[in-house]
């Protein structure tokens, strides 16, 4: 692949997951102006967001790339019974080490039924499956597959890794420290989403990780300094230190974390060398 077509592929995959993100949010909008509950909304908006995503990428693969989705690392809906374990185990032991290593209060938040179903659809259909499926479909999948196909593999897991990391930081107005701590974690977990999809030639792989780390860490749960107001329940962390709290970005970006996403990193590698 020529390096004017890698970066035209690059650009329009991104712009697929901006668009397909507010078509969504649009109609899920609508929904909720015809008088239907916004939980119903938010999940019509996140099962949109994967259609259109989806949807629009196959175009681009089939009329700019000249290839199959599969060429991409987005085969047919398939996924293996080791990284169902690893989306599980990762975001809890993750959870786990917070609450019994790390000092902090539970707090709840005093909502009613109708809030509890917003908090929790937000969280499963639009932050979960919405945005990890979308984001691996995007990053592992047409962007690190154009840069495979230009330079290496090499190339191709960290470049999307180092721009997943960079976009976490736009317009949230973190100071520099932070900044510096959502790249590095948001390049490792990047890493760890790549590796899982370029070892199994499958981005649902790499999904469904991605899926259930955003649903548990602040979805379900919030761990930070501060309450949450968008969480269920948040368990507020007596500690400052940086490395532990993620700074302003959370726990996501802690040494906590990056410690989880390096774990993972090594399992792939040491699964990859044992399967070939």
């Amino acid at each position: 692949m020529k390096t004017g077509k890698m970066i035209l592929s690059i650009i329009l995959s991104f712009l697929v997951m901006v668009v397909a993100q507010g078509v969504a949010c649009l109609f899920g909008n609508m929904v909720v102006l015809m008088k239907m509950p916004i939980f119903i909304g938010n999940i019509v908006t996140g099962i949109l967001y994967i259609i259109f995503a989806y949807l629009l990428l196959w175009l681009l693969c089939k009329k700019l790339l000249k290839g199959d989705m599969s060429d991409f690392n987005i085969p047919s809906f398939k996924i293996g019974l080791k990284w169902w374990m690893v989306a599980l185990l990762l975001p809890l032991l993750v959870t786990a080490f917070y609450i019994l290593f790390v000092p902090g209060s539970f707090r709840q938040n005093d909502l009613d039924l109708n809030q509890r179903l917003e908090i929790l659809s937000t969280g499963i259909f639009f932050t979960g499956l919405g945005a990890g499926i979308v984001e691996e479909m995007v990053f592992r999948g047409v962007m690190m597959r154009a840069i495979e196909k230009r330079f290496n593999k090499k190339i191709a897991i960290l470049v999307p890794s180092l721009l997943f990391g960079f976009v976490h930081i736009l317009g949230m107005g973190f100071d520099l420290l932070s900044c510096t701590l959502v790249v590095v974690a948001g390049t490792m977990v990047g890493v760890m989403f790549s590796l899982i999809a370029s070892e199994t030639g499958s981005i649902w792989n790499s999904a469904i990780v991605h899926a259930f780390w955003n649903i548990i860490i602040g979805g379900i749960l919030w761990i930070g300094i501060e309450m949450d107001e968008y969480s269920l329940y948040s368990y507020v962390l007596d500690t400052k230190s940086f490395l532990v709290t993620g700074g302003e970005f959370g726990i996501e970006s802690s040494l906590i974390a990056v410690i989880g996403y390096s774990l993972v990193c090594l399992f792939v590698v040491l699964w990859g060398r044992k399967k070939k």
